[in-house]
């Protein structure tokens, strides 16, 4: 929860003092009006600014060796630890997750496809997998398989899907996509 001014040096409490009255005077509808909630101490990204993050939905992609775990047995279990990972940047974009954040699941071994969407039902906690503390883990929900596979060779040839990390950061596991990219990568998806 929030902790107390006692143990946050003075400008770290006067940025959230800050950051407080301006939500507060915020109305919505009016530009900039973005309600906040309450994270850990550290917030989501570990900031000294405070625990506060927006409650804008955010959009994920995983990637997984169907041998290791599959599309289906994840559909199967309904939920699933996504533990194991092992990558500064990978655990960093697991620390960012929220729940209800849209996840698209992309199978990384055979035909290498985004075949379907999950849901963050629970933000990062200690990978229960890990022998140090600084590793995180998500829960994850299927929602529901795509229509169509979604093959990495369509989403270089979308030309509004140029910058998906998917792209540039082939070795990534878990990874940042803007909303169109999501909603673009679904609509190929049927």
């Amino acid at each position: 929860g929030f902790h107390s001014t006692a143990q946050v040096p003075k400008a770290v409490v006067m940025v959230r003092r800050a950051m407080e009255r301006r939500s507060e005077r915020a109305r919505p509808g009016k530009t900039g009006a973005t309600p906040k909630v309450p994270l850990d101490s550290q917030g989501a990204t570990g900031s000294t600014l405070g625990p506060y993050r927006t409650m804008k939905t955010q959009y994920w992609l995983v990637k997984q060796e169907p041998e290791s775990y599959a599309w289906a047995t994840f559909v199967k279990d309904r939920r699933t630890s996504w533990d194991g990972v092992r990558n500064y940047q990978a655990r960093n974009n697991l620390k960012l997750m929220a729940e209800g954040d849209q996840v698209l699941f992309y199978a990384s071994g055979g035909p290498k496809e985004v075949v379907g969407i999950a849901r963050v039902s629970k933000p990062s906690y200690p990978d229960p997998t890990a022998n140090e503390p600084a590793w995180v883990s998500v829960e994850l929900e299927a929602v529901r398989p795509l229509a169509r596979p979604v093959p990495i060779t369509a989403i270089r040839a979308e030309a509004s899907l140029t910058k998906v990390p998917l792209l540039r950061h082939t070795r990534l596991s878990v990874m940042p996509l803007t909303r169109s990219e999501f909603e673009g990568i679904v609509r190929l998806g049927g």
